[in-house]
């Protein structure tokens, strides 16, 4: 590319960048009724004013991970953005769901009970369905046939395995951190039986969240008031845990049970070959949740998938996206959702 081109090649992109920030955004917030009697999943949506209609490429569906809602990671503003408004902004139809027992969404009634008196909750298999009651009333309500639906962490589990059931309805699959068998103990099973919830404190969240990082790189990866600001969001939550001294927040304990039962036994819980959809997927090389040589198997089982592709970022956390490198993750994945890709015959 010659100087004259890159040029305008660069004024081109800081000018859609500049578009993008200046995009009035909506947003409206539902509960929409899961599969199961009695039980309500919190779906936020952000879209840009004045804009109604969405082709299915241009939707996009977020579930969290195992032990957080969605909402205080996906939509949370640092520095002024969240990478739900990110996406959003750049005319997108955007949708993230709490699955039943986190966030907004209706908590069993085993969460009101000490969380000896139960079995584990909330198993993998549920969270698929509540992910496919937020996807069909995202369908019905834009009148379209397929969406992109993402995933981070043990949302790549659920999205994965929900694609795998509903390749006709899903446009493109976006699996952020994946999970896959596992050869080192979980950094959230401490072991021991399995009440139907867990609890966490702001304390262990922050350890948690920096293992795995080089001693020399800690006080810079986090940027000043961002753990700060999503640990006030995400444990107020949960009114319940908040009363606690210290506060906590409860996630329930299904995740973990499946954990020790398929994943750490060398069982999966569904085959990523019958995924059957372009699929992305993204990493960050100090993630000791879930580890590269999970990326890397998972990418290897991608083997009917039209196209697929991994990034590995550097410097970054199982949550980079809430860290110094995150626009690295943002744009990746935004260049993935935008392109109309097509074999070169």
């Amino acid at each position: 590319m010659n100087l004259r081109r890159f040029g305008a090649a660069l004024s081109f992109g800081l000018a859609m960048n500049a578009h993008a920030a200046e995009q009035k955004l909506v947003m409206e917030e539902f509960m929409v009724p899961a599969a199961d009697a009695g039980i309500s999943l919190y779906v936020r949506n952000k879209h840009p004013e004045g804009v109604n209609r969405f082709r299915g490429d241009k939707i996009v569906l977020f579930v969290h991970g195992a032990t957080y809602p969605a909402e205080t990671a996906f939509d949370l503003k640092l520095n002024g953005v969240s990478w739900m408004e990110y996406i959003a902004q750049r005319g997108y139809d955007v949708y993230l769901v709490d699955v039943r027992g986190y966030g907004r969404s209706t908590r069993p009634p085993e969460m009101d009970q000490p969380a000896q008196e139960n079995q584990p909750i909330v198993r993998t298999e549920t969270a698929v369905k509540d992910v496919g009651s937020a996807a069909d009333f995202i369908r019905k309500r834009r009148g379209v046939d397929k969406i992109n639906v993402m995933g981070w962490s043990w949302g790549t589990t659920i999205m994965g395995w929900y694609t795998s059931r509903n390749n006709d309805r899903v446009k493109k699959l976006v699996l952020y951190a994946p999970g896959w068998l596992r050869n080192a103990p979980s950094l959230t099973d401490k072991g021991g039986a399995l009440g139907a919830y867990r609890t966490v404190t702001r304390d262990a969240a922050k350890a948690r969240w920096l293992t795995g990082v080089p001693e020399d790189k800690k006080a810079t990866l986090i940027p000043a008031g961002w753990f700060e600001a999503w640990a006030d969001a995400t444990f107020a939550t949960d009114p319940v845990g908040a009363k606690q001294s210290p506060p906590v927040l409860r996630a329930p304990n299904g995740v973990t049970q499946d954990g020790r039962e398929y994943w750490s036994s060398g069982k999966p819980l569904y085959d990523p070959g019958r995924i059957r959809v372009p699929t992305f997927l993204a990493h960050a090389e100090w993630d000791r949740d879930l580890p590269s040589y999970m990326l890397y198997a998972y990418f290897e089982k991608l083997t009917n998938a039209p196209y697929k592709r991994y990034v590995e970022i550097g410097e970054g956390t199982h949550t980079v996206i809430m860290e110094k490198n995150r626009m690295q993750l943002f744009q990746a994945v935004q260049q993935f959702l935008d392109e109309d890709l097509k074999p070169d015959l």
